[in-house]
């Protein structure tokens, strides 16, 4: 078993309200995403790969209003009361990552071990112009991200990682730091993965991503 950081998951009222968040917050305009049919979603997308995070990438994701609703709850707690009035209130907001595994599956059966539902491993896909991009990814039939958002949502590429197509953004990420009042069970959990990035301290919840900007450092911050 072995897992990795992937991408950082910042949720938006609208995609329109997440690039004008990043252009204010980062000094940048996010890259191009796409449309997920199979959860009624859009989002842009940018690098932060560094030495440490190589592939990793921020994800600005939101409910597509021109889409169909989806049959189910959406990923990433996009459908949770909470985080919607939250995600009103204060805009757009750092509320989730996810982790990249060689086998979803088998990564689903080590949490189980655990007590921990990780959800249905679905297969997933949209449209790029280099061609269509495929993904198997975990979503739980409530869509809860668990823990507050800080247990990462597990995600297995097809032969294409997405972050191969991103041109450097000038944002790298330096380190990704988890808080909660679990912390032993999060940590558990990332021990079963083999997620050495997983390593939570005791307190109340608290997601924190360390970026290198042009700017100088900055900390983007979610309480759950």
């Amino acid at each position: 078993m072995s897992a990795a950081l992937d991408h950082l998951v910042v949720v938006a009222a609208t995609l329109d309200e997440g690039v004008a968040w990043c252009e204010r917050t980062l000094g940048i305009t996010p890259g191009p995403g796409g449309q997920h049919a199979l959860m009624g979603t859009h989002n842009r997308l940018f690098s932060i790969a560094s030495a440490d995070f190589p592939l990793a990438y921020c994800e600005i994701i939101a409910i597509d209003a021109a889409a169909p609703a989806p049959g189910r709850r959406r990923w990433f707690d996009m459908d949770d009361a909470a985080l919607q009035e939250r995600v009103r209130r204060e805009g757009p907001q750092l509320a989730h990552w996810v982790a990249r595994v060689d086998d979803a599956r088998a990564a689903v059966a080590a949490l189980q071990a655990h007590d921990i539902d990780r959800g249905e491993v679905l297969a997933a896909s949209r449209p790029t112009p280099q061609g269509l991009l495929q993904w198997q990814i975990t979503v739980r039939p409530d869509g809860q991200r668990l823990f507050d958002g800080l247990l990462p949502t597990l995600i297995q590429w097809g032969d294409v990682h997405p972050a191969a197509a991103m041109p450097p953004s000038g944002i790298t990420l330096a380190a990704l730091e988890l808080q909660h009042p679990q912390a032993e069970a999060l940590n558990a959990a990332g021990a079963a993965l083999e997620l050495v990035t997983l390593r939570a301290r005791q307190g109340p919840v608290r997601l924190s991503a360390r970026l290198h900007t042009p700017s100088g450092v900055l900390d983007i911050v979610s309480g759950g």
